[in-house]
């Protein structure tokens, strides 16, 4: 059963009230991406002042260019979602993951909980069958309090010292109350998938998740202009067998999904309200299984801003700017299918990730073998801007 897309199951709780933005592929004589604005009267295509999202989100003042610019009609807000997804007609618009030239970073490890389930991959190896027993373990030594130590403080020092006395500290303790975050590049550029199409899960996964994010625009000044949604697809069996296959546990084909759409800060929306949200989970299997979690970014350890200037500094820059998934608070532990098996996805499951003011995300789950494979890249891209007379000297 595919996913199909509607302002109803898409759209923020307070609708169009907010400034969405996004991309959509946009028919002509030379089809292509264009950046473009959701309205009360439809869908704007902005590519006759900003060639890609990227551009637009370099603007000195971002909302200002969007509010500025009329753009080109292509549709209804339902139209183009309905057209969007797995399966689409190319004569007609239809919606893209609102990111382009931004390089796709994420931070791991944020959130005490989710610290502690990556302690407990380690400590399993991989194995689903022996977390139970090791969560029980490190939990003892541990506790589940790490919230209350700042990462970097005097206090997280003297915890280390202890816990390496006793033999539990984790590379995993280290990014999550150490003084560095781990940020790590998520997927490629151009790589990520919208809403409505399929997640990719390696096909020698046994043991995976789906991990719901917010996530952060940036753009190369470090200044964090917005936010969307996000699920960092997780393979905790390839992760938890060791840490230098991350790469592999987390950059596949289709494995990365961000949307619907990158909402602006502006009068309605700010980075206080990022802070305070709450990101829903539910996956629903062909097999009528319905799991159902939270995160809330409340209960983060580093902050948002902490986490953006540990991505960009002195140190490094990302010219097109970047995203940033900023972690998650949920790890199902919960078995699915037998006694200590844990959760794990299976083919067809529908993914919802969703947030009151930033709508929903929907993906459905495949092997990233079968999902369709990535084509479209940075040389295509310009190539097809070429085409469309969209890098001429006049363009901003």
């Amino acid at each position: 059963m595919t996913i199909t897309l509607t302002a109803q199951n898409t759209l923020p709780a307070d609708g169009l009230a907010g400034t969405l933005i996004g991309r959509a592929w946009v028919p002509g004589q030379v089809a292509g991406p264009s950046p473009v604005v959701l309205r009360a009267d439809g869908v704007f295509d902005l590519s006759e002042r900003y060639s890609t999202l990227s551009q637009l989100l370099e603007a000195e003042v971002p909302l200002q260019a969007v509010r500025g610019i009329a753009g080109k009609r292509l549709g209804s807000v339902e139209e183009l979602l309905a057209n969007s997804g797995a399966h689409t007609d190319p004569s007609k618009a239809f919606l893209l993951a609102p990111v382009d030239l931004q390089v796709i970073k994420a931070a791991g490890v944020t959130f005490a909980a989710s610290m502690i389930e990556r302690v407990i991959e380690e400590q399993a190896k991989g194995n689903p069958a022996k977390a139970e027993s090791v969560r029980a373990t490190v939990q003892q030594a541990i506790g589940d309090n790490l919230r209350s130590i700042k990462p970097g403080s005097e206090q997280a020092a003297r915890l280390k010292a202890v816990l390496i006395e006793q033999g539990l500290w984790s590379q995993y303790l280290e990014v999550g109350i150490g003084p560095d975050a781990e940020i790590f590049t998520k997927a490629p550029v151009l790589a990520a998938i919208g809403s409505g199409g399929e997640i990719g899960i390696h096909p020698k996964s046994e043991w995976n998740n789906p991990e719901p994010e917010v996530v952060l625009a940036v753009n190369s000044r470090g200044q964090i202009v917005g936010a969307t949604l996000g699920n960092d697809v997780n393979l905790r069996d390839f992760e938890g067998r060791s840490a230098l296959l991350l790469s592999k546990a987390k950059d596949n084909n289709a494995s990365c999904a961000i949307g619907p759409f990158i909402r602006l800060f502006d009068e309605h929306f700010s980075l206080d309200d990022v802070r305070r949200c709450v990101v829903g989970l539910e996956v629903r299997g062909e097999d009528g299984y319905v799991l159902q979690g939270s995160s809330s970014m409340d209960q983060i350890s580093r902050d948002p801003e902490d986490l953006a200037g540990q991505a960009l500094n002195a140190n490094h820059q990302y010219p097109d700017g970047f995203v940033l998934f900023l972690g998650t608070l949920f790890a199902p532990t919960e078995d699915r299918d037998h006694a200590g098996g844990g959760f794990t996805h299976k083919l067809g499951d529908q993914v919802s990730i969703s947030s009151p003011l930033l709508g929903t995300l929907r993906n459905q789950v495949t092997h990233s073998s079968d999902a369709a494979p990535w084509t479209f890249g940075v040389g295509a891209l310009l190539r097809n801007l070429a085409g469309r007379g969209l890098l001429s000297p006049d363009s901003h």
